[in-house]
């Protein structure tokens, strides 16, 4: 019996367990059933709650878009409308247009039709008058047009005479007139009133007893220093002073430097001579580049050649009438890049043109061309641009200038001599030079008046046409000119413009 209940008590607890087991089993399957149930329910709420947002969010996006819509179609609407009434505008524009053309076209027809008959009464009555004016001379028509072509062969025959004499004489004179221009370039590029003034530079000395140092053992010194400087060293009374002399105001600022750091440093003999030459001159050169440098980046010019900034630059020791070349050719610049800016020109080309219109000034050239020919060349070397290159040939009407640059650089050129100041030449001497112009054409018979403008270098005349006919004005401009070259001296050349008009005024009452 124990052992029975021994073996049975086991198997019921095994049994038990498992019934357990199993009934804490379906307790938990119904629990996470629940939960499943609870979340499945959740769930679907949220799904709608979710559904309910969209629909609404989906509802506002969708009566924007139809604000929207409904905003550009309105905007649509009012430009066509706005665009209808531009349209009918321009329709009656339009046909008001047509019609004066109309209008405009009736009155030319009528006109024309008027001009055919008063053509038809001219043709008569010139036909009478020939008639009229053979019964009065007594000559036929064909005689009276050979006596008109035998008097024109005449005064062409006296004309071709007078020029042929002219051309004789300026054959015989060739060689006076070669040298007349010559020195007329010289003058140019020198280009002050008194020669002295620029030729010359005078250097102090302490004492007098530097004179004999500066000439040296028998002027070996002085010889030396006139030699390597190429100018003329002048010691005479003045006290306590030497003069140097020279055209080239490039040499003459070498020499006047050289001698006088010789003088501060004391030794002075022929090898510390040579010595000091060289170091001024490479300095001068220097000075030469940096000022051709600085005036091209003050006007804000790019791209100029090395041999362009040099040649720039050795304006800044020439002068003309008292004004600095290189200062004359930056304020040109200035002015011609203003007016070109005021009338719409090209600016740049307008500067660069007016900073070299001056360059053939500090040309080293044996030339007989006058500055602005060798300007030209110059120009022309660095690679310019050909309306530069006619800028600067034309700035004093050499040649014709062929672009509105050329006339804006002569505009500006003439301003910056013209203004207060800017040159050394008296208005005294100015007037009177003007005036001598004037009176010697105003002396011939049949001038009524002449006037010099372009600061003398252009001379317009009035001839009386009653007294003077048409071949006659020929001859007369080319004895004023004449007379001109034989009672006055000036630089370079003076354009005659003869001046001879009928006018007839009545008034219509």
């Amino acid at each position: 019996m124990n052992v029975v209940l021994m073996i049975c008590l086991p198997l019921v607890g095994i049994v038990l367990g498992w019934i357990i087991r199993w009934l804490y089993a379906r307790f938990q399957l119904s629990a996470s059933e629940q939960r499943a149930e609870r979340v499945k329910q959740d769930a679907i709420k949220e799904a709608e709650a979710q559904k309910k947002e969209i629909l609404l969010e989906a509802k506002d996006q969708l009566i924007r878009e139809r604000n929207q819509q409904e905003r550009e179609n309105r905007e649509r609407r009012g430009e066509l409308q706005r665009f209808e009434r531009r349209l009918s505008l321009k329709e009656e524009a339009l046909e008001k247009r047509v019609q004066s053309l109309d209008k405009q076209e009736q009155e030319f027809v009528s006109r024309e039709e008027q001009i055919a008959k008063k053509e038809a009464l001219l043709i008569g009555e010139e036909e009478r008058y020939r008639q009229e004016l053979e019964r009065i001379s007594g000559l036929t028509a064909e005689e009276a047009k050979k006596l008109i072509i035998q008097n024109l062969e005449n005064e062409a025959r006296h004309d071709a005479q007078a020029l042929l004499n002219k051309i004789e004489q300026e054959a015989q004179l060739a060689s006076e007139k070669k040298a007349r221009d010559i020195l007329i370039a010289t003058i140019q590029r020198i280009a002050t009133e008194t020669t002295g003034d620029i030729t010359v530079a005078t250097v102090s000395l302490p004492s007098d007893e530097m004179k004999g140092r500066i000439i040296g053992r028998e002027g070996r010194n002085i010889r030396t220093l006139e030699t390597l400087s190429g100018v003329d060293i002048i010691i005479d009374d003045t006290p306590e002073a030497v003069v140097i002399s020279c055209f080239d105001p490039v040499r003459k600022e070498i020499a006047k430097v050289a001698l006088e750091r010789l003088i501060t440093d004391g030794r002075i003999h022929p090898a510390r001579i040579e010595e000091v030459v060289q170091k001024v001159t490479r300095e001068i050169q220097q000075k030469i580049y940096e000022e051709g440098e600085k005036v091209l980046f003050d006007l804000g010019i790019h791209n100029m050649s090395q041999d362009g900034v040099r040649a720039l630059g050795r304006l800044y020791f020439r002068t003309s009438y008292g004004q600095n070349v290189l200062n004359h050719s930056r304020e040109v610049a200035l002015i011609a890049g203003m007016l070109a800016a005021e009338i719409g020109a090209n600016r740049e080309l307008a500067k660069r043109a007016a900073v070299l219109h001056d360059i053939g000034k500090g040309a080293e050239s044996d030339s007989d061309q006058n500055h602005a020919e060798l300007g030209m060349d110059i120009a022309r070397k660095m690679g310019e641009d050909p309306r530069v290159v006619n800028a600067v040939g034309s700035h004093h009407n050499d040649i014709e200038p062929n672009c509105i640059e050329a006339i804006i650089v002569q505009i500006a050129d003439a301003i910056s001599a013209a203004r207060p100041g800017a040159r050394r030449e008296t208005i005294d001497n100015y007037v009177k030079r003007l005036e001598n112009l004037e009176a010697i054409a105003e002396k011939f018979s049949g001038v009524e008046k002449a006037y010099a403008i372009q600061a003398g270098r252009e001379l317009r005349i009035l001839v009386n046409n009653e007294k003077i006919s048409d071949g006659e004005v020929k001859e007369l401009a080319r004895n004023i000119a004449k007379q001109i070259e034989t009672d006055l001296r000036y630089p370079g050349r003076i354009k005659l413009t003869m001046i001879r008009e009928t006018r007839i005024i009545e008034y219509a009452r």
